[in-house]
Parts: C-alpha cells; sequence; structure tokens
C-alpha cells in the first residue's frame, strides 16, 4: 500500500506526463543563469585593504641586540600608544630594524601612516645621535603587490630577449582580465 502511494506522488507523476514543459523550463533557467552571470559586473582585484604600516632603520655597525636595545624598542613604546593598532612585530637583525604596525580594518591607512610618523617622529629623542638617516615609514598597498612574476633567460642577445618580452606583454595585455603588465 506504501510504495503505491510513493508512485502516486502529484508533483512527480506531473513531471513525467509533462516532460517536454520540464525540459523547456530547465533550458529557460539554466539561459537566464548564463545571462545573470555575464551581466553581473566584475571587479579585476576588490580592493584590500588592511591599514599596515612598517618602520625600517638602517643603522650600520649594529649587533642585533644593539639594535633592538637602541632602536627597536624605542619606537615600539611610542607605537604601542598609538589608537586602534592591533599587532606590532619587530625583526632586529645586524645593521638593521624592521617594526610593522597592523591597524584595525575599519581606518584610513592614510591616517595610520600619519600616526606612525608621529610616533617616530616623537621617538628620535631616544635613538642614536649618529643614524645617518631617519627612520622610513612606509605603507603596505596589496593592490601594487604583483600576482605572477615572469622570468626569461637565454643564451639570446638582450634585444632578442626584449623581444620575447615584449611579445609576452602584448599576449598578456590582450587578456581581458589583466590590467596591467610591467617589464623590469
Amino acid at each position: 500500500m506504501e510504495l503505491e502511494h510513493i508512485k502516486n506522488l502529484g508533483f512527480t507523476k506531473w513531471c513525467i506526463a509533462n516532460s517536454t514543459s520540464i525540459y523547456v523550463f530547465t533550458i529557460l533557467i539554466t539561459l537566464a543563469g548564463i545571462v545573470a552571470y555575464n551581466r553581473t559586473p566584475k571587479e579585476l582585484f576588490p580592493d584590500i585593504v588592511i591599514p599596515t604600516v612598517s618602520v625600517s632603520t638602517i643603522y650600520p655597525g649594529a649587533s642585533p641586540q644593539d639594535i633592538e636595545n637602541l632602536i627597536t624598542k624605542p619606537i615600539e613604546k611610542q607605537l604601542k600608544s598609538i589608537n586602534g593598532i592591533t599587532k606590532v612585530s619587530s625583526n632586529s637583525v645586524s645593521d638593521f630594524s624592521l617594526i610593522i604596525a597592523e591597524f584595525n580594518t575599519d581606518l584610513d591607512p592614510k591616517l595610520c601612516k600619519q600616526r606612525v610618523a608621529d610616533a617616530v617622529d616623537k621617538a628620535k629623542k631616544d635613538l642614536p645621535s649618529d643614524l645617518k638617516s631617519d627612520p622610513q615609514v612606509q605603507e603596505f598597498d596589496f593592490s601594487e603587490i604583483p600576482i605572477m612574476n615572469i622570468n626569461l633567460a637565454g643564451d639570446f642577445p638582450l634585444d632578442r630577449i626584449k623581444g620575447f618580452e615584449e611579445q609576452l606583454q602584448y599576449q598578456i595585455e590582450s587578456l581581458k582580465e589583466i590590467t596591467r603588465v610591467d617589464i623590469i
């Protein structure tokens, strides 16, 4: 008795009886989906805004421990007082200090860079007086990071390799998904 009831489901029975209508309906839904997909605007690369600022300082002749104590710690102390910082990480090696400050994602990257620059200016009084150059404050822009690098090399004259580069650049730029190709 139960099997008889399953065989007589109304919608299934109607679909089997009207199979041509179901095929037409399926084709219409598929075509509508393809048209909607092709008309939907797509960004090449969505903006990734992660306010991240780096401070790099060169101090020739200093050991990693000296870099840590004389440069990294005074700058970190000032950076940690900035509102909106989520993480401060540093790396001190011979002759070089790198400090990376990450901010909340709702903050403007240019404002974050300015806040870091102000904090570095405050820390300058605690830094060694014989620094050859001031600490460099730079903002990370993820949209400028290349997604692919292609290296060309061979036993050809430089002008011939340059011709290959230009041909490859033209072919890659002809793809609609590519916005820019730089030859370096």
